[in-house]
């Protein structure tokens, strides 16, 4: 099976195979199901599978430099507990021809040098200064702290009634230069910013 992506790396292409685990979360997440589908698998596995499906949801701007060596890179910034999930995740895949890989961001000045940044619960204290330094940045921010996306991050991963689900704040997406799909915003539990 191939998945399209958009990004910052050009023109819709396809890219890699997916492993059998993809396939059902991809199914699901097309459907609108993900976002309401009971978590079965564990929290921070389903979390690493939405990061790495968010991929096809999301238009960054096209960087002309960008060769073919330069990776599509989600960082983690705060505890690393979803990096082996990601890890999985991420094994021989690519993105329009790009690299993907995973880092853990500890310095200020990394935080924009990642395509998709999730920011974990346990960087609560620090959020508004992470936010900030890559507010108008084309990089996704994506947390699991309570008011992620009204704190300024463009989407929050909430828990409601044993379910994984989006909170996604369009303001945020737009002063950092992404485009968010419909289809994306259609399994959202609270999307803000519409025009």
């Amino acid at each position: 099976m191939a998945i399209l992506a958009k990004g910052n790396f050009g023109r819709l292409r396809t890219f890699g195979k997916t492993s059998l685990l993809l396939v059902p979360v991809m199914s699901l997440l097309v459907t609108g199901a993900l976002a309401a589908a009971e978590t079965s698998l564990p929290e921070y596995q389903v979390k690493a599978l939405f990061l790495v499906n968010f991929t096809k949801y999301v238009e960054w701007p096209v960087d002309s430099s960008a060769d073919a060596s330069t990776p599509f890179t989600i960082g983690i910034a705060g505890d690393n507990d979803i990096a082996p999930y990601l890890q999985s995740a991420v094994e021989g895949k690519t993105i329009a021809g790009h690299p993907l890989v995973i880092r853990h961001v500890e310095k200020n000045e990394d935080l924009a040098n990642c395509q998709i940044l999730f920011i974990s619960a346990s960087e609560k204290s620090h959020l508004a200064e992470i936010l900030n330094q890559v507010k108008t940045s084309p990089v996704l921010t994506v947390g699991e702290t309570d008011q992620f996306s009204q704190r300024g991050g463009i989407i929050g991963f909430i828990k409601k009634e044993g379910k994984i689900r989006l909170q996604i704040d369009l303001n945020a997406a737009r002063a950092a230069g992404l485009q968010i799909s419909s289809r994306l915003l259609s399994v959202a539990d609270r999307v803000t910013g519409k025009p």
